[in-house]
């Protein structure tokens, strides 16, 4: 819609230094807000002209949705749908259409390379196109925690490779300079994935030494590129800090003298309450500590994984039937509801307690300057919903219309009696 028009409701969560505005509207030009704040501010802002309004009435206007780590195209489509080459990519348009509809508009995709997918980058952007929403790549070195340790590279796509190559200055260079945004580029710990526990006895397992880690560190900094790492249990999460690595994915059993270094170091956490490593997920008390030390935290699902079975998230969310239990962007409000809930306990606002599935992502992807708050200037990627996403509701059903660059591209409420 690049027409301007006005959109009105009973509450704006603007995840800003505004707050919440009550009653509250938006002026919406060429996909940006172009005007944003109580309802006669809007009126008096346009002096009598007449513009089309979409009146929300009860509902809340918040900011969309930012999941920034995610494997939706690559891992996802095989572990999802029973897809074959021809049909992986039409299996990835699949989950970002349903990310989508969760009220999700950016995501942070992470390509490591996968033995039975020839896709490139290249295609992975073509899939990526044909939903409107914002993906951001980071490309990864991958281990996988099987009995004799898997190793594969965004680098060499298809065709794993020994341990030793994972030092390999290329395949190195190569991360650094396609990586859009610091995912987990390398895995310090053999993931798990998502398998079951007997398939991954290595999972956990260090897989770089400390020297080995710093040179990465500072061949990706003299790139220009800052780096993250997938990493869970205090020696490895110890060696990332020391090695000035910028963002730690998951970061299960962090002490509270790494939170401490952490916040020094001004180092940003991706939280992960479903699952993601060897180690018990991030709870609710773990996540406040971390933000009240002053640590930037994103909470993200890490999708598709089955959720660990010390997952901090309500039992209301069963899993899904699809994918062997496989969760995906679907259950991001549920899983940090918790979270946010106790974060609300403890005093913080809406706006704070939401920047966990908005800004803050959007401030790992980079992006914070285009999406993941309502202000002036920005995209209008929105939702419009029954209440604060995360916070008031956890089903994406309450989530009423999706706003990407100020089109309604997903709208549960057309045909509604009463609306």
């Amino acid at each position: 819609m690049d027409a301007p028009y006005l959109i009105r409701a009973k509450k704006l969560v603007t995840v800003s230094e505004r707050g919440s505005i009550a009653d509250g509207g938006m002026l919406i030009a060429q996909g940006r807000i172009a005007k944003i704040g109580a309802w006669s501010e809007i009126e008096e802002h346009l002096q009598g002209k007449e513009l089309p309004l979409v009146d929300c009435g009860d509902r809340v206007i918040t900011p969309s949705l930012v999941d920034c780590h995610t494997h939706l195209l690559e891992f996802a489509p095989a572990s999802v749908y029973p897809v074959t080459e021809a049909t992986q990519g039409a299996g990835g348009i699949s989950l970002l259409l349903s990310a989508l509809a969760s009220g999700i508009t950016a995501l942070g995709e992470q390509i490591c390379g996968h033995p039975n997918s020839r896709c490139t980058l290249r295609h992975y952007r073509q899939f990526a196109a044909q939903v409107p929403m914002d993906l951001t790549f980071s490309l990864s070195s991958i281990t996988i925690g099987f009995a004799r340790l898997a190793h594969f590279t965004a680098a060499t796509g298809s065709r794993p490779v020994e341990k030793e190559q994972l030092l390999d200055p290329h395949i190195l260079q190569t991360l650094a300079a396609d990586s859009e945004y610091p995912g987990e580029n390398l895995f310090l710990n053999a993931t798990p994935a998502n398998f079951t526990p007997d398939q991954v006895p290595r999972a956990g397992e260090m897989i770089y030494t400390q020297a080995e880690l710093n040179r990465i560190v500072d061949l990706f900094h003299a790139a220009g590129k800052p780096i993250g790492v997938h990493v869970g249990g205090e020696e490895g999460i110890q060696q990332a800090l020391d090695a000035e690595v910028d963002v730690l994915h998951h970061a299960h059993g962090i002490t509270e003298r790494q939170i401490a270094e952490a916040a020094a170091r001004k180092v940003r956490i991706v939280a992960t309450p479903l699952g993601g490593t060897h180690e018990p997920p991030n709870s609710p008390e773990q996540i406040a500590r971390l933000v009240e030390a002053g640590v930037p935290v994103a909470i993200s699902t890490d999708a598709y994984l089955p959720p660990h079975p010390k997952a901090f998230w309500p039992p209301f969310a069963k899993p899904t039937k699809a994918g062997r239990g496989l969760l995906g962007p679907d259950v991001l409000m549920a899983i940090a509801q918790p979270s946010m809930q106790f974060l609300a306990e403890r005093g913080h606002t809406e706006s704070e307690i939401l920047s966990l599935i908005t800004r803050s992502g959007a401030q790992i992807l980079g992006k914070e300057h285009r999406y993941g708050s309502l202000r002036e200037g920005r995209e209008a990627n929105f939702l419009v919903a029954t209440g604060v996403p995360g916070l008031e509701i956890a089903s994406v059903e309450e989530i009423g219309q999706v706003y990407y660059r100020g089109v309604k591209v997903i709208d549960r409420l057309s045909g509604r009696a009463g609306e």
